[in-house]
């Protein structure tokens, strides 16, 4: 008896390819730029491809050392300047400010994919906005409109509501930021954690905005920036603190896959969690990866703290917010990557009066070539210290 054919893929396209963890971390770094010295050239347009490729750079506020976010672009853009930040942002207008799971620069390209976020803020608020009341809203508005671009500190002293959670925020400061989150003012401009607003059409020049992107094309876009900047990826990977998409992501894999764009990937260590990436990728010929790197806390390569452990065997602990005794590494630890591995992680503080970088606390995690990597930290360490202090 004849059976009807069942659609089953193709050999070559469903079968899962196995790969060791040092095989991953080459694919890995060279996703992330951190298998060669300049990958995205030099100069300010360097940080506008560096920005578009990863995705997004991380903004954080701790200020113990450099800024999260020049490190980050510093880390891969060795003649980095802040100046080319500032550039990207507030003259060629090729990055903005924007959530992703966390506040960061992302590529103005990519702005349609977080349309459809901003519109969900202006019609939900949330809990974090439920305080702000509409008058104080339109007057902020009211302000930009009429007067450009300002500061919260341009914005005359107002009465705290004491009816809400926040009382210690002045009404205009938290109208300012739901105005920013729901897209109608944008941060033309940053000076430390000083921000300025300005009417985001104003600010970008348009008649009309751009239109948003589908919940299909926003998926797509996830996909494919996961892709780009880490090579061999997971749904928790891809949607990282993004949990009401995965179930729809996972559909789109499986059908990449049928298609043959995806293969899956069974990764050494990671048992049932499934792994897949771009054929391109896994057969691409990678060099042992060279160099010498200080990873910010929030680096890409860091942020996701149990990929870190699966790919690196190093499970990395952000302790600035636990007592002193509790912790291993210290107050803001940051893993140092020599020619691909986690060798040593080191705490670091600038002290910006005695013009130093002071190295607090240096734990090895590695044994081997301690001596000739020793060597090569310090030699990376007081670049880094120029580039701190801005010399």
């Amino acid at each position: 008896m004849n059976r009807k054919a069942s659609p089953t893929l193709p050999r070559a396209q469903s079968r899962a390819r196995r790969i060791g963890k040092e095989r991953a971390r080459r694919v890995w770094l060279r996703a992330q730029r951190l298998d060669e010295a300049a990958p995205f050239g030099a100069g300010p347009g360097a940080t506008r491809a560096a920005v578009e490729h990863l995705g997004y750079v991380q903004i954080d506020t701790i200020n113990v050392i450099e800024r999260c976010h020049h490190q980050i672009l510093y880390t891969r853009i060795p003649d980095y300047r802040r100046e080319h930040l500032r550039q990207a942002q507030s003259a060629d207008k090729s990055v903005f400010e924007y959530w992703t799971h966390a506040l960061s620069y992302l590529p103005t390209r990519d702005l349609r994919y977080y349309l459809a976020a901003m519109r969900c803020e202006r019609r939900e608020r949330g809990v974090w906005f439920s305080a702000v009341k509409n008058k104080d809203l339109r007057r902020v508005l009211a302000l930009v409109k009429r007067n450009g671009a300002l500061t919260i500190r341009d914005i005359d002293e107002d009465a705290v509501d004491q009816d809400h959670p926040w009382a210690s925020k002045k009404p205009s400061k938290r109208a300012l930021e739901l105005a920013f989150y729901g897209g109608s003012l944008t941060v033309s401009h940053r000076s430390g954690m000083l921000k300025t607003y300005e009417l985001t059409r104003r600010h970008f020049g348009w008649d009309r905005p751009p239109p948003p992107a589908s919940e299909r094309e926003i998926l797509d876009y996830l996909l494919d920036r996961a892709l780009r900047s880490q090579g061999v990826v997971s749904v928790e990977s891809i949607c990282y603190r993004d949990a009401p998409r995965k179930s729809a992501m996972r559909r789109l894999i499986e059908r990449r896959v049928r298609r043959g764009e995806l293969v899956p990937v069974e990764l050494e260590g990671a048992k049932a969690l499934p792994h897949w990436a771009q054929p391109e990728a896994l057969d691409a010929a990678l060099e042992p990866p060279e160099g010498v790197h200080i990873l910010s806390p929030f680096d890409p390569l860091v942020i996701q703290r149990k990929r870190l452990h699966l790919f690196f065997d190093y499970e990395h602990r952000f302790e600035a917010y636990l007592p002193a005794a509790r912790r291993k590494f210290g107050y803001f630890s940051q893993p140092v990557l020599v020619d691909g591995v986690i060798v040593a992680v080191i705490d670091l503080k600038t002290d910006r009066e005695r013009q130093k970088l002071l190295l607090q606390r240096w734990t090895w995690i590695t044994d081997r070539s301690r001596r000739e990597h020793k060597r090569r930290i310090e030699e990376s360490l007081h670049r880094f210290e120029q580039f701190q202090l801005g010399r």
